[in-house]
């Protein structure tokens, strides 16, 4: 039963036709699971800065989808949903989750700019995809081009941002607890 029910519910899944989507749902899930795994292993802040500012981007791009599917519109209605999506990153440094400026890189907290960069590869990776997308008649140049060129491009920042934030730029502004023993 549960067989066919799974079946007949992926059926008419993919029988509804498909809306044009600035950013697909599974990479929006993924980047945001990406996240929480990452925090788990240890990864540095930067390099999960990087994927949390795609991820806003990604959440900014569904909720001005959302507002033009409801038709609602005003000027700097955008500018509004993208500041309210990158004011949720208020509570982070707030509740201390990570203490601002902590690490820095060039006068600026290496959390916070890495996930600017972050979402500006989202942004950029966007218009990049429809330019090039234009250029071959309206059809991408491979299966998930889509997909592949924003997580390559935040795979590339994520190097980037690891070794720079460990080896050339990030410098310690406030000295961190320790935690070496539970005693």
């Amino acid at each position: 039963m549960f067989k066919f029910i799974s079946f007949l519910s992926l059926s008419l899944t993919l029988s509804f036709p498909a809306l044009a989507n600035p950013a697909c749902a599974v990479c929006t899930v993924a980047v945001g699971a990406f996240l929480e795994i990452s925090r788990k292993l240890g990864v540095d802040d930067t390099v999960v800065g990087v994927w949390f500012g795609a991820l806003l981007m990604l959440l900014a791009f569904w909720l001005i989808k959302l507002c033009a599917g409801r038709k609602w519109s005003f000027k700097g209605l955008n500018i509004i949903l993208v500041l309210l999506t990158f004011s949720t990153m208020i509570p982070i440094y707030t509740f201390d989750y990570i203490p601002y400026g902590a690490r820095t890189i060039f006068g600026i907290d290496a959390f916070l700019l890495s996930s600017l960069v972050g979402a500006f590869i989202i942004w950029s990776t966007d218009i990049l995809y429809r330019y090039l997308k234009a250029k071959n008649g309206g059809h991408a140049h491979f299966p998930f081009e889509k997909v592949a060129i924003p997580v390559v491009s935040l795979l590339i920042a994520s190097v980037i941002f690891y070794f720079a934030a460990d080896y050339l730029f990030a410098s310690p502004a406030i000295a961190l607890p320790q935690f070496d023993s539970v005693l």
